[in-house]
């Protein structure tokens, strides 16, 4: 998943309300706030950190989108709460055959749409042809090449896609096929890409694989899980609701989530503070000790992710030919002190990365890793013919609205000339312009980051194989290629570690990418918050989440306004 975020200005989002307690504490009334009224009200208001590009789960790829379309949908499985293992989701059990490659889900008889048809198995096998038809062009379309012929129907290379294996034998029977035995692949499930759309709802409001269907508008919507879409004010909020069709509707206890796209991390820490926000995306570094010191609404958590840079090195593709060459590319690394960013500019005990892949399940550690080295950096951009930084062109650092990514943009921006002499801007873009850029390849340098869809290191290899929509770099390499898909079939095996071990540091060398920090989670919760569980994707289903309204009020800092 890439990261963060959009916009919704102070003025729009806190100073109605600020002024308003502020009236009312002139006549001696007090008016409850939103967290405190939402305690009572089951209503829950979050920041989400960004204004969603779609609410179509084959045609997103962000963190901002997978907030709302895990309240709004639902996949074969769905994860424990708190140790993120496998739990029956609209199918209610599973088997797997002896060769570890068909798998055969029963699906629930009271799974429901919420127009209240029955969710079907071929609602998935549909679903799963028009995220993998080359005319839709799905960002995580390679989610599901683990399929017989997935890859090759997506390429074109396949037409007929009852060769592609998934199947429908029952109304309420899937079976999937997999190329090679793959011990991640129940995990992946619980990623949006897996999940079923419905089709019919798809097609009464536009054509089957176009990009801006209406379908997804509160008005159109049609969807299976916890919660449905009441309200989509862009740049405002989104409001869901309790779906009373879902199959589990006893066990979910809140009525409504208010999502808040809010780019400004100070913004929404003011909100945070005024009593809007029952949980915020983030938290200004800046703060950061002053919320530690006061109580317990901060907290700082593993997170299964790396921030880092995308190069552009496609030959056709950017304007600056100094990053086609792979020296200048680890230059640029070698010469990124990750430590001082880490202590100095984020202080939330984030990671340095030396490495793509973080540390996580399984054991998996890195074997070729990076390191600072100013002198070796200067010593690779002379040898590509750019002594002390001269005949380099102006690099361009894209990065979207947040003061994080300014603040390790221009850290960067410092590195890069103190250590290689090289002219750095940062071209700062709104959400949505941002990923098109990105996803259009027209940036020098983009600030990126990955979350891991499913605890395996897989997750953070496979997106750089050819032709990956989450690429996005120009890198390809046939043999980093096959040893990310030979891994499929290696099991949990030392010989499998050593194949991804091998493909990241093929990756490393030809440095497509310029890992900075492994994330932590840092963020601020009210105590209401009930069924919260920290854990390292940061998935907090929100069926299980409810609100205490006879929580006490959090001890909270004394702080000054941004300005």
């Amino acid at each position: 998943m890439i990261t963060l975020c959009r916009s919704t200005s102070l003025r729009s989002l806190l100073l109605p309300a600020l002024l308003a307690t502020l009236a009312l504490v002139g006549t001696g009334c007090k008016k409850a706030t939103r967290v405190a009224q939402g305690n009572k009200d089951q209503i829950f208001h979050y920041g989400n950190g960004g204004e969603p590009s779609d609410l179509d789960p084959q045609n997103v790829q962000g963190v901002p989108e997978h907030h709302i379309i895990k309240a709004l949908f639902e996949g074969l499985v769905t994860m424990h709460p708190k140790d993120l293992s496998a739990q029956p989701g609209v199918a209610e059990r599973w088997e797997v055959s002896p060769d570890g490659k068909t798998f055969t889900f029963t699906l629930r008889a009271n799974a429901r749409w919420s127009d209240g048809q029955p969710v079907t198995a071929d609602d998935f096998v549909q679903s799963y042809e028009r995220i993998l038809n080359p005319k839709f062009a799905a960002p995580y379309a390679e989610n599901l090449y683990l399929m017989v012929g997935a890859e090759e129907y997506n390429k074109g290379k396949l037409t007929d896609f009852t060769q592609v294996g998934v199947k429908a034998p029952e109304k309420r029977k899937l079976q999937i096929t997999l190329r090679a035995p793959a011990p991640f692949f129940i995990g992946m499930l619980r990623h949006y890409s897996w999940f079923p759309v419905p089709m019919g709802t798809v097609t009464k409001f536009g054509k089957k694989y176009d990009k801006g269907n209406p379908w997804t508008r509160p008005e159109n919507i049609v969807s299976n899980g916890p919660f449905t879409l009441k309200e989509w004010k862009p740049n405002d909020k989104i409001v869901v609701q309790k779906n009373p069709r879902y199959w589990d509707e006893n066990s979910v206890q809140l009525k409504e989530i208010h999502f808040y796209p809010i780019d400004s991390t100070d913004t929404e820490e003011l909100a945070f503070r005024a009593g809007e926000l029952h949980a915020t995306n983030k938290v200004p570094a800046s703060k950061t000790d002053a919320y530690k010191q006061a109580g317990t609404t901060l907290r700082i958590e593993p997170y299964y992710g790396v921030y880092y840079y995308r190069v552009n090195m496609d030959p056709q593709k950017g304007s600056n030919p100094a990053l086609k060459k792979a020296e200048v590319r680890r230059a640029l690394a070698l010469s990124i002190d990750r430590e001082a960013i880490v202590k100095n500019v984020l202080r939330g005990g984030e990671l340095a990365a030396w490495s793509f892949v973080p540390p996580g399940p399984g054991g998996y550690q890195t074997r070729d890793k990076l390191k600072y080295d100013p002198e070796g950096a200067r010593k690779l951009l002379a040898d590509a013919g750019y002594p002390g930084g001269k005949g380099v062109p102006k690099i361009s650092i894209l990065i979207n609205t947040a003061e994080d990514h300014k603040a390790v943009a221009e850290a960067v921006q410092a590195m890069w000339k103190k250590e290689l002499g090289i002219e750095v801007e940062i071209n700062n873009q709104e959400w949505k312009v941002y990923l098109a850029a990105q996803n259009n390849m027209d940036y020098m340098v983009s600030r990126s980051g990955w979350i891991a869809d499913y605890p395996d290191p897989n997750s953070f290899l496979g997106i750089h194989t050819t032709g990956n929509g989450n690429n996005n770099t120009g890198f390809a390499s046939p043999k980093f290629d096959k040893l990310v898909v030979d891994s499929w079939s290696a099991g949990a095996s030392g010989k499998r570690t050593g194949m991804l071990q091998e493909a990241e540091g093929l990756l490393l060398a030809d440095m497509p990418v310029v890992p900075i920090y492994f994330y932590t989670r840092r963020y601020l919760i009210q105590s209401s918050v009930k069924g919260w569980f920290a854990n390292m994707l940061d998935d907090h289903p929100w069926k299980y989440i409810y609100l205490d309204p006879a929580a006490p009020p959090d001890r909270l800092p004394v702080l000054g306004t941004a300005r």
